[in-house]
């Protein structure tokens, strides 16, 4: 299944890894084991952030997806399920709303 994954930076450590040159390197391992679909760099509620989209094949994998945010940065992660139109016609939300209505 597809996620959304949001990542929050914290300005310590981060401040300090960029200082050290560290910064670059660490995230460049970190999405190279990952190996989300698309990633980008952003700002999330004024800190710095990435926003990744990522094949989840069980809930079991979401821990080596937010670890090394957590271990290396201290950072938040957020995690969403994403449908693509056909995931959400498979959904039949026709028959949902009768049974529900």
């Amino acid at each position: 299944m597809k996620m959304l994954v949001n990542v929050t930076f914290p300005i310590e450590p981060f401040n300090s890894m960029v200082k050290s040159g560290a910064a670059g390197e660490i995230i460049g391992r970190v999405v190279d084991d990952i190996k989300p679909e698309v990633i980008y760099f952003t700002e999330l509620d004024g800190h710095r952030g990435a926003v990744m989209v990522v094949d989840v094949p069980s809930a079991s994998a979401v821990p080596k997806i937010a670890e090394p945010w957590y271990l290396n940065f201290e950072a938040e992660c957020e995690f969403k399920i994403a449908m693509t139109p056909d995931d959400l016609m498979q959904a039949d939300l026709t028959n949902l709303g009768k049974k529900w209505s």
